[in-house]
């Protein structure tokens, strides 16, 4: 059983079938998820992507450099976080956005114990922004926060449910890994996250947990220890 965890959540999940833009329905499922996980005493911090927005190498090559291009990245994932925390207050949940640079008054300058301390009082702490830093993902990101607020696991809620040696979406021979090591999911590029993702939870360590976001009872089940999704540990 897992007490405390990082979540991390694609921008396209939020976008719903058609993974652009906000889906009320999808926004609606996973507030309610969420919220009733955290009722229950797990604490949850969440770390959102913008990919149904804009993703930053979109930009490159279209009249952005890199640079900007993560930047407008950035602001999408403050987007997703101040609607997903939205959604969470109306579940009765606490919710509160955190920025990784500052944006204030749109949302709170992101701050460790601050968010550390919201998550023990029966909170869920919505991380945005990335790193701050161009040339980083939001899953390098995940791991970070994941790092520093001392979460027992990061969780990466999928549309598949766990990593698999081929896209299972394409291939129908693809085998499913219950776990892998990190070094063996790297040697066999399965993309479960990005390098640098995997070198910050290898030296946590903090597993990860790749599941279904959108099969029923999943988060919970996973949060509960079952036997759900992939595991990769060090």
């Amino acid at each position: 059983m897992y007490k405390r965890v990082l979540l991390k959540l694609s921008g396209e999940s939020l976008g719903g079938p058609a993974g652009k833009g906000i889906d009320e329905k999808s926004l609606a499922r996973f507030a309610a998820m969420i919220a009733s996980a955290v009722k229950k005493g797990y604490q949850i911090a969440i770390v959102n992507g913008g990919g149904n927005i804009f993703r930053g190498l979109q930009g490159v090559g279209k009249g952005f450099d890199r640079v900007t291009g993560d930047r407008m990245g950035m602001l999408a994932t403050v987007i997703n976080s101040l609607a997903l925390a939205g959604a969470i207050r109306s579940e009765g949940v606490e919710a509160e956005v955190f920025t990784a640079i500052p944006m204030e008054p749109i949302a709170r300058y992101y701050g460790r114990e601050e968010a550390q301390k919201l998550l023990e009082r029966g909170g869920v702490a919505l991380i945005s922004g990335g790193t701050g830093n161009p040339y980083f993902s939001t899953d390098s990101g995940a791991a970070l926060r994941a790092l520093e607020l001392n979460a027992e696991a990061l969780l990466k809620g999928t549309r598949v449910d766990g990593v698999y040696s081929a896209d299972p979406e394409k291939d129908p021979t693809a085998v499913k890994y219950r776990e892998l090591s990190f070094q063996r999911a790297l040697d066999e590029r399965l993309g479960v996250m990005d390098r640098t993702a995997f070198a910050l939870c290898e030296q946590g360590p903090v597993p990860i947990v790749v599941f279904d976001i959108n099969a029923e009872g999943a988060l919970e089940e996973v949060l509960e220890g079952k036997d759900t999704g992939t595991i990769v540990h060090a």
